[in-house]
């Protein structure tokens, strides 16, 4: 993850700044939605999360995420499917996240609590409960969209709570042939970062889709783009 300036700082472009190397056990919050007996505790702690407009696809990362840490040599993490972490009923008659939803997983050298948070607009506030735990996020910004209103209100949210780090993974590229237009898209995220205080320079963009790292296919833009992800945040 990319740190981020809180105001009057100066930046850092550490890949892994101080405040998330620390070792920590789960907020009490985290701690009664995520324990889990498959995991000893014995590597540093971080709690991050997915942010991002709705339908850009949160869930569904969130979902690939637990898929390849369960199946990549050397982590660990119950796979949980897309219905699993969408389980209100309005949720899944909406298509949207409403609550934020955790799950856990651990690569070589981390234990992470991760948050799916909501995107769409009335859920704003369920969005900043999220947040405020967080060490660091995930970025989620759909290719063939670009950065839209939830996106933008996320970052600001982002940066009022003192977000510490953000990596952004653009998805759904499997669904644009353009180059060019992937490009744009990095471009404008760029620049609505460093707009918030970010830097958006520095931060590190991730292209993939998470619905082929979830279905098992096209493992360039698929698992091999969740493990880059994973790697992107300090692995």
């Amino acid at each position: 993850f990319s740190r981020g300036r809180r105001p009057g700082a100066t930046t850092s472009c550490s890949m892994l700044p101080a405040t998330m190397r620390r070792v920590s056990g789960l907020s009490p919050a985290l701690g009664s939605r995520c324990m889990s007996q498959t995991f000893q505790r014995t590597k540093p702690h971080l709690n991050i999360g997915t942010i991002g407009h709705v339908d850009h696809g949160k869930t569904t990362l969130t979902a690939a995420i637990t898929k390849v840490m369960s199946e990549a040599e050397g982590c660990s993490a119950n796979f949980k499917g897309y219905a699993d972490i969408d389980k209100a009923p309005e949720e899944k008659a909406r298509g949207i996240t409403i609550n934020s939803t955790h799950v856990e997983y651990e690569t070589a050298n981390r234990h992470y609590a991760h948050v799916d948070c909501p995107g769409h607009a009335d859920y704003v506030k369920n969005m900043i409960t999220g947040a405020a735990t967080m060490d660091g996020a995930i970025l989620v910004v759909s290719a063939p969209d670009g950065p839209m209103p939830q996106t933008r209100e996320h970052v600001l949210l982002a940066r009022q709570v003192g977000m510490p780090a953000l990596v952004v993974f653009l998805n759904k590229c499997d669904q644009v042939d353009d180059e060019e237009l992937l490009e744009l898209v990095e471009m404008e995220v760029r620049e609505l970062l460093s707009l918030h205080e970010f830097p958006g320079d520095d931060v590190p963009v991730l292209q993939g889709s998470a619905l082929c790292a979830l279905e098992g296919r096209e493992d360039k833009i698929g698992r091999d783009a969740g493990l880059a992800l994973m790697a992107a945040g300090g692995e």
